[in-house]
């Protein structure tokens, strides 16, 4: 029996297994002979780009669901390290049991997490990088009202105006209203150490997006950071003092640490160097998808930590695990064209096509299409095993957004 192993249950650990069972499938290759296994914490897709919205408990899909169908098995366990050398996983199980696996080929797929800051006061921090942060940061805020009155009660302070720091800092302004009802003040602060909000979206939206922070009320601190929290209390690097009972972190983005295990070259930000095959470089058997792999997506530039790389990388080292193991021809990776949908909470959203970020909507009409992305594409066929490896493969047509990247 062949062993493929993946290690991870996020965007690409799901099309990596469907995209590897494709193959097994359409080489008359039995499940026995060809076994895949996800290694997921969690029993459930998170649906991560959704995190920023209220009801966060509600943004996931069964990975049993989604994988049983097509004979995919799944062991809900951690693993906290991996020999390349021997061919072997540790992982801790759910009842608190060692487990070693073998592995044939191995995909580490294991995504990213959110840079947490050492600042005084730390703790005192809420972020949405994981269903459980972004829990605790909704039971937080619904909890504020219970809570004594203070200068800071409805105020957010949101470090970091990257993509996600747009997201909740726009969505922030909507359900904060909600939750303090007529009488409360609400207010929203963006805090970036760069000069610009959007710094990595580019020249072209930013219109779109000042505009929707002055729509909302939103006031944007650039050129500086946070530099302590108490509770009450935030200090920014230029003296200044807030009262905000709230405060999110969004600044700055890592690989998952089990990348270090791999012994290979890593980017600023610990991503695995890959070949075109996804094959991590100089280590024999290991691919790399998602939020761990430095792949290339166009000359000079290397594909985003996002759903959006994260789907193909998937489909594409799926697809090359099982055709190396099955004699088969790889297939180099192509990410599909580059379309971003920045979702600006009640003033709607701006979407972008290719690297130079063209507007194609903003206001309702991008309103529109990310509440269609979040809702309906980006959700894996579950229940469906035919549909989901239709969609499979370095073909499979999922998530259906990609063409408006010719719009």
């Amino acid at each position: 029996m062949a062993k493929v192993l993946i290690v991870g249950g996020g965007f690409a650990g799901v099309w990596t297994a469907a995209s590897a069972a494709k193959l097994r499938r359409e080489c008359g290759v039995s499940d026995s002979d060809l076994s895949i296994t996800v290694v997921s914490a969690g029993d459930d897709l998170v649906l991560r780009p959704r995190l920023y919205e209220s009801d966060p408990h509600k943004m996931r899909s069964p990975l049993d669901k989604i994988l049983g169908p097509i004979g995919v098995q799944r062991l809900a366990a951690t693993v906290t390290a991996i020999d390349t050398a021997a061919k072997t996983v540790s992982a801790v199980t759910r009842d608190g049991c060692s487990a070693e696996l073998a592995y044939d080929r191995l995909v580490l797929a294991s995504g990213s997490q959110v840079v947490q800051p050492k600042i005084p006061g730390a703790e005192h921090i809420f972020d949405i990088d994981t269903l459980g942060g972004a829990s605790r940061l909704d039971s937080h805020l619904h909890r504020l009202p219970q809570c004594s009155e203070s200068a800071g009660q409805y105020t957010a302070v949101v470090v970091g105006a990257g993509f996600t720091g747009l997201e909740i800092a726009t969505e922030l302004t909507r359900r904060l209203r909600e939750i303090a009802g007529p009488q409360g003040t609400v207010r929203v602060v963006l805090v970036e150490r760069e000069g610009e909000v959007g710094p990595e979206l580019g020249a072209n939206p930013r219109p779109a997006i000042t505009d929707a922070l002055t729509e909302l009320g939103i006031e944007a601190r650039m050129r500086v950071s946070l530099d302590a929290v108490r509770r009450g209390c935030v200090s920014l690097s230029d003296g200044t003092e807030i009262a905000a009972d709230t405060v999110v972190w969004t600044a700055g983005m890592a690989a998952s640490p089990l990348t270090k295990f791999i012994p290979a070259e890593r980017d600023r930000i610990g991503r695995l160097h890959v070949d075109e095959y996804l094959r991590v470089t100089g280590v024999a058997d290991v691919y790399a998808a998602g939020d761990t792999s430095a792949a290339i997506a166009t000359e000079g530039r290397t594909v985003m930590q996002s759903c959006q790389h994260a789907t193909p990388l998937g489909k594409f080292a799926g697809h090359n695990v099982a055709a190396d193991l099955l004699g088969k021809p790889l297939e180099p990776f192509v990410p599909d064209s580059y379309v971003t949908c920045l979702a600006l909470g009640p003033a709607g959203a701006v979407v972008t096509s290719g690297w130079e970020r063209t507007v194609l909507m903003t206001g309702s009409a991008g309103h529109d299409l990310k509440t269609t992305i979040n809702t309906e594409w980006i959700y894996p066929p579950a229940g469906d095993g035919e549909a989901l490896l239709a969609a499979a493969g370095p073909n499979g047509a999922w998530p259906q957004y990609t063409p408006l990247a010719a719009g």
